[in-house]
């Protein structure tokens, strides 16, 4: 009978190639994650100022403006949809409500620059901040002026007070109730 023979494999020397390997993806990912800003993927600092000159300055809504290529919402205010409220324009003849508020945002701008601090985003992705033109608050004058209502709990609202106490606006007495179109975005 033969002698039977067991061959072991001669040891292999050590892959260093694997280690290297493994070692430069660590370093990459160490690199990618120290070298890109935080606010690349959505948590963009909270307070931004975005300015516009009167030329790139648009009002889309009573309470919504086109800044260049950017859409802001003005903060702590709340315009009728348009459609869901009438109002009496200047002639005493019956308007759609966000028309008349759209019409007042437009007059307070005025070929004016415009400035806004952006304190974050609304629900559908806007900027949402406090606006000035020519240093007028706009917020705190589209209520004035009775054609927003302040949020509740804003700073705003014992402006919206002496608007409702001087009947302007959606408070004038042939208005629609705000109680019947407010809260139906």
């Amino acid at each position: 009978m033969r002698p039977r023979r067991i061959f072991r494999p001669a040891p292999s020397p050590r892959r260093w190639g694997t280690v290297a390997v493994g070692l430069l993806a660590a370093l990459g990912a160490l690199m990618v994650a120290v070298a890109v800003p935080g606010e690349l993927f959505g948590s963009a600092p909270r307070d931004q100022l975005w300015a516009a000159g009167p030329g790139e300055v648009r009002v889309l809504d009573g309470d919504t403006l086109r800044l260049g290529d950017r859409v802001l919402r003005l903060a702590a205010l709340n315009v009728p949809d348009r459609g869901r409220a009438t109002c009496r324009d200047t002639a005493g003849q019956p308007a759609d409500c966000a028309g008349l508020a759209a019409e007042s945002l437009a007059r307070l701008i005025a070929e004016r620059g415009v400035e806004c601090r952006v304190q974050g985003r609304d629900r559908m992705g806007r900027g949402f901040g406090t606006c000035r033109a020519g240093g007028v608050e706009l917020n705190a004058s589209q209520i004035a002026a009775g054609w927003a209502l302040a949020e509740a709990g804003s700073a705003l609202t014992p402006v919206e007070t002496m608007a409702r106490q001087a009947r302007r606006g959606l408070w004038a007495p042939e208005a629609t109730p705000p109680e019947s179109w407010r809260g139906r975005r």
